[in-house]
């Protein structure tokens, strides 16, 4: 730990003056629910690609994915090549469907298609995934800027999540989509300069780096045999597909920017420009991490004061701090090894942009859900439920308020995350678990016309409890062994979609109308076809 020069607090504070003078300027331009929500569908496509693009390129990416790579190998790079089908799907179905319906919800129609509960179940599951995604998030804010400047997560958090309140609720999603315009340049650009940092620190340069890499197996994608019980290359395929098809068909955080475009067809580009540009971006995260692994095999001295923290941590009931250190893996402290080269290695005047550049991918993605939280909270509860008649200042005044409320929950879930092992193996198994149940019910919607009300509730109830066993079974005691789940956690979100989807169109094809229509039965049937 160490205190930061005045040089890097300037720079770091002359970003966060810049983000929170953006939220300013845009303020002015904040009259309307509107204008807060969908900035009159002005902004040209190629920023809300690069909006979009910084969106997904979190903290969880700029420190879990080395962390990751460090740990493991490169399997998790088969989340972003799932991208492109994703995309496909996303751009010629969903992208032309919302912007027909005009909705700035993303799930107003599935009241309208199957009534108020589907509507609320998506908004809750939504609402979720939001929570665990932006504390994940300022959990890795605080994780680097422990390392830094030796103060406390909590305190590191709660300073951080008041300067994103600000901006985000003062600007609105114009704010949001152009300051992350900002820290898409400034994000790649710090990760190219720890890459060229770490190449110049290590002996032998490259050709070492892969050296070391090959004799770890560093650069593996996982293994290709149809295995679902481990973290195999279709498996994470599979997961990443199903997650991005979430991300861009149900998501509020992306539906609402394709409404801030001037044509589907300028929101279809973005979302390619998104894929462009990410797909790179993460292997280049890839890369730095089984660089840092070549750097640290070469000097494994300079990690001692890492291990000897995560040991102390560790160390609890009868396990010894010896113990503990003696028992690390590489994936213990994966994620605590760039803030610690950060300290290190790099120059005075660089670590505030490289902090900064952490900030920004902080940032961006927080910020966003913060605004796509308020507008569903406005939309699909206050307004649904509440107070149907509000006007359009007390609409306004309404996001204000609702943009700070989830500021604070996130900034709550990310001081419970404290002490998780992986900041990328808690987002993906909490988001896997949310999105399942949605993004089943979704499609259901979407692709079988003939889908009622009552099959629907059926599929989604059944999926649920499939979602719930495969979750916890893991946690069953020893003499229930044998109703474990032996599917690894991220097919979630893959065997829960398939369960709503596929059970609704079973519930469709072979159950008739009039005793579709009496929702005891079907579910009556449908659980004894689950159990068969």
């Amino acid at each position: 730990m160490k205190n930061l020069p005045l040089i890097d607090l300037t720079v770091i504070a002359l970003y966060l003056g810049a983000m929170i003078a953006v939220g300013f300027y845009f303020s002015r331009k904040n009259k309307n629910a509107e204008q807060f929500t969908k900035a009159s569908g002005m902004i040209p496509g190629w920023a809300i690609g690069m909006s979009i693009y910084a969106t997904f390129l979190s903290s969880n990416t700029f420190l879990g994915v080395p962390g990751k790579a460090f740990g493991g190998n490169w399997n998790a790079f088969v989340f972003s090549l799932s991208m492109p089908l994703a995309a496909y799907t996303a751009s010629r179905y969903f992208v032309p469907f919302y912007r027909r319906t005009g909705e700035i919800s993303a799930y107003t129609h599935l009241e309208h298609r199957f009534g108020s509960w589907a509507r609320t179940y998506a908004v809750v599951c939504f609402l979720l995934t939001q929570l665990a995604r932006m504390g994940s998030i300022f959990f890795g804010i605080a994780l680097s800027l422990q390392a830094l400047t030796g103060y406390s997560m909590e305190m590191i958090m709660i300073v951080m999540g008041i300067s994103i309140i600000i901006y985000t609720v003062m600007g609105g999603i114009e704010a949001v989509i152009w300051t992350e315009v900002v820290q898409a340049v400034i994000k790649t650009l710090g990760a190219l300069i720890i890459l060229y940092l770490i190449i110049r620190e290590m002996p032998g340069g490259v050709p070492k780096i892969v050296e070391i890499g090959k004799s770890y197996n560093k650069f593996s994608l996982g293994t290709f045999s149809l295995d679902f019980t481990q973290s195999s290359f279709w498996v994470v395929l599979l997961y990443g597909f199903f997650i991005n098809l979430n991300n861009f068909g149900m998501d509020q955080n992306y539906i609402q920017r394709y409404h801030t475009t001037s044509s589907a067809r300028e929101a279809s580009r973005s979302l390619w420009l998104c894929v462009v540009l990410y797909i790179p971006a993460s292997l280049l995260f890839f890369v730095i991490g089984s660089c840092l692994f070549a750097y640290y095999e070469a000097h494994p001295e300079l990690l001692l004061a890492v291990k000897m923290q995560v040991a102390q941590e560790q160390a609890t009931g009868g396990t010894s701090v010896s113990q503990a250190l003696a028992n690390l893996k590489p994936s213990d402290y994966g994620d605590k090894v760039m803030p610690h080269f950060m300290v290190t290695k790099i120059p005075t005047g660089l670590v505030g942009l490289i902090v900064s550049a952490i900030l920004s991918a902080a940032m961006s993605t927080i910020s966003s859900g913060m605004n796509a939280s308020a507008t569903v909270f406005s939309e699909d509860i206050y307004k649904r439920y509440i107070n149907p008649n509000v006007s359009s200042k007390q609409s306004l005044r309404l996001l204000h308020l609702a943009t700070v409320v989830a500021g604070m929950l996130g900034l709550g879930a990310g001081i419970a995350m404290i002490g998780v092992k992986s900041i990328l193996d808690i987002w993906w198994t909490l988001s896997g678990i949310f999105a399942a149940g949605m993004l089943g019910l979704f499609l259901l919607g979407i692709i079988s016309r003939q889908t009622r009300n009552h099959e629907a509730i059926t599929a989604t109830l059944i999926g649920i409890l499939v979602i719930i066993w495969m979750t916890f079974s893991p946690h069953f005691p020893e003499e229930y062994e044998f109703l474990r789940s032996p599917l690894h956690q991220n097919m979630i979100i893959v065997i829960g979609t398939l369960a709503i989807f596929l059970t609704g169109l079973l519930l469709t094809r072979f159950i008739p109308t009039k005793i579709s229509k009496k929702p005891v039965v079907v579910s009556l049937l449908a659980a004894l076809c689950l159990l068969l």
